[in-house]
């Protein structure tokens, strides 16, 4: 299928090495026009690199890349980096320089980018964004040159479920070719159609299918399978074969000299299969207290402000040995706060966490501010010496090392020149040093391999304790979670099954996106919509009374002054200023009740115009 379509870019045996290991040899696969391409493999396969490679960035040790002349290709890195003075709109301004644009252009096309990517300030500063809205603006950056190829490097590391809802229904809009480096499964599977599994167990060193990333498990258990079913029969003979030079054979014919060849010819093939498929997976095995308290931690009516905004307001949680809670909302919701509140690393300002008596908690920190990346990795794994404890056994540091994937050679490599999931390996290690009654892990999942977060999985389901958890991966949080807990971002909370029953509750109608001038009204990144595009809301329908026409024409105008106007209320009801004078208070929510009610029904019109213009 895919050679029917025009090649964009291509890879030609390439290779690439650091040190005396080579990350791949070999290589070589292309691009083709309207390919949405899923990228996976363990932890030091090398897909940044090969990301890096495909967007002309690194060079390669060996090996030709083809880009078809005038191909555009726009690049996002794992860890954006921004001029922290520029606001959002300088960024993508800045980007289309060079190009044979007037400035009004590049202006207007800053600004349908930023709308694209939910931005409602476009002239707030680059170096005041959260690590998720940075995330985002890498994506406008490169959306806004329109290029014909888009490589994403873990797109979805940092932002929150929201964002990684709205970045599939960005891609699967998007008619240009892209590749996705990620390890989030149902990001894969909702948005690639070929996958590419990076890997030196095969031959090849990758795995290519067209199809979801369930296509490429399905595909993946075929063909090692059958490579298992070769390297025994290769096992067989190559075992005859050896038989037979340990018997010495006395003639030395032409015919025995061949045999000789052959021979070892099958024992060369049969060590370079072996070296290529040895599969190592990481060794996680969080150690319980064997506490037998029936309750872990209650918290009641907590709540948490910094300044005038309100994060968390009348919080309630029942944590015993075997809850798995699951934290979702979006960036800046509170969910590393309520966290920190758990773990005992903050006091709220309302209510009352009560703890068991020597209740031991476990944290893994999304910052990693705790990990000294001037340490080499024998120290950060064993900071007293040459070995750990370990569930009451001493264990050299080499062996935990290996536990973690990590080989004998790289124990005195500084942490700094560790990537992002080795780094998390040693985080997690740490933990698993510490008995727990109760984890507290947030955003564990971060740069972590697929194989890595299987293994990471079935430790937390075997960990007898509490565990609270926060993650964008939904897979984990559905498999793992006894109950997911969604903060609102206004300081509420609602308790959920599972992921889906969440979405299905987000999925109600709301209006439609603000975007250019609009947008500015508000600091809050506006709600998504499932609406008609605009162009569509002032066609005419002849279902539509003519009455009824023109109301649907102004509705969404109607829509946005009802929110903006909701919006003040809650504001004017928040004001601490009026706290203390019961009558004015009074006043504003009474008119909050007002807002919210016209809020209401102008939804519920909406939606009954919508369906008579569908019906």
């Amino acid at each position: 299928m895919s050679a029917a379509r025009p090649v964009l870019l291509s890879c030609d045996s390439i290779a690439k090495q650091f040190g005396a290991r080579p990350l791949f040899v070999g290589l070589s696969f292309g691009l083709f026009e309207g390919d949405r391409v899923g990228l996976v493999g363990p932890n030091g396969a090398g897909k940044s690199t090969l990301m890096k490679i495909l967007a002309g960035i690194e060079e390669t040790d060996s090996g030709t890349r083809s880009v078809r002349k005038g191909l555009r290709v726009g690049y996002v890195p794992q860890d954006p980096v921004f001029s922290t003075d520029h606001s959002a709109e300088q960024v993508l301004v800045e980007a289309l320089e060079g190009l044979p644009l007037e400035e009004y252009e590049k202006h207007v096309m800053a600004a349908i980018a930023l709308g694209k990517l939910g931005f409602a300030d476009p002239d707030q500063t680059a170096g005041t964004l959260s690590g998720g809205w940075q995330k985002r603006l890498a994506i406008a950056r490169e959306l806004v040159r329109e290029p014909d190829v888009l490589l994403l490097d873990e797109p979805t590391n940092h932002l929150d479920l929201e964002g990684i809802l709205e970045l599939e229904g960005l891609l699967a809009s998007e008619p240009r070719a892209f590749v996705v480096a990620s390890h989030d499964r149902y990001f894969l599977e909702n948005v690639a159609r070929r996958m590419i599994e990076l890997d030196r167990v095969y031959p090849e060193g990758l795995l290519q299918v067209e199809g979801t990333y369930s296509d490429l498990l399905e595909k993946r258990d075929e063909v090692r399978k059958n490579q298992a079913e070769y390297q025994e029969s290769l096992a067989n003979r190559a075992r005859r074969e050896m038989e037979w030079l340990r018997r010495g054979p006395k003639a030395r014919t032409t015919k025995s000299k061949s045999r000789i060849q052959e021979a070892n010819r099958l024992i060369g093939e049969l060590g370079e299969i072996e070296q290529r498929t040895v599969e190592s997976t990481a060794s996680i095995d969080f150690a319980a207290s064997g506490r037998k308290t029936k309750r872990l931690l209650i918290a009641t009516g907590v709540g948490k402000s910094y300044g005038e905004r309100t994060v968390l307001d009348g919080i309630d949680l029942l944590i015993r040995p075997g809850t798995r809670l699951g934290l979702l909302g979006p960036n800046g919701s509170g969910k590393t706060t309520l966290l920190s509140l758990l773990a005992g690393l903050i006091e709220p300002d309302l209510g009352e966490i009560e703890r068991a008596p020597f209740l031991k908690v476990v944290l893994f920190e999304q910052s990693r501010e705790t990990l000294d990346r001037s340490l080499t990795l024998r120290r950060a794994l064993a900071p007293e010496g040459d070995s750990v404890v370990h569930q009451g056994r001493e264990i050299h540091v080499a062996a935990w090392a290996k536990r973690f994937l990590f080989r004998t050679e790289q124990l005195e490599t500084p942490v700094s020149r560790l990537s992002g999931g080795e780094q998390a390996r040693i985080l997690i290690a740490r933990l698993m040093l510490r008995p727990a009654d109760l984890l507290i892990l947030d955003e564990p999942t971060n740069d972590l391999d697929i194989a890595t977060l299987e293994v990471l999985e079935e430790s937390l389901l075997e960990f007898p304790g509490g565990l609270v958890l926060v993650t964008h991966d939904r897979y984990l949080l559905d498999r793992v979670s006894t109950e997911i807990l969604a903060l609102d971002g206004k300081g509420g909370a609602r308790t959920f099954a599972d992921v889906a029953q969440w979405q299905e509750q987000k999925d109600v109608v709301e209006p439609p996106k603000p975007t250019g001038a609009g947008a500015r009204a508000s600091q809050a990144p506006p709600k998504v919509v499932p609406a008609a595009p605009p162009a569509a809301l002032k066609s005419t329908s002849k279902r539509l009374t003519f009455a009824e026409q023109k109301e649907w024409e102004r509705i969404e105008s109607d829509i946005h002054a009802a929110d903006e106007a909701l919006r003040r209320s809650e504001e004017a009801v928040a004001d601490p200023k009026i706290a203390s004078d019961a009558v004015e208070l009074a006043v504003r929510c009474t008119a909050l009740d007002a807002a919210r009610a016209e809020t209401e029904r102008l939804y519920a019109r909406w939606a009954e115009l919508e369906a008579k213009r569908n019906g």
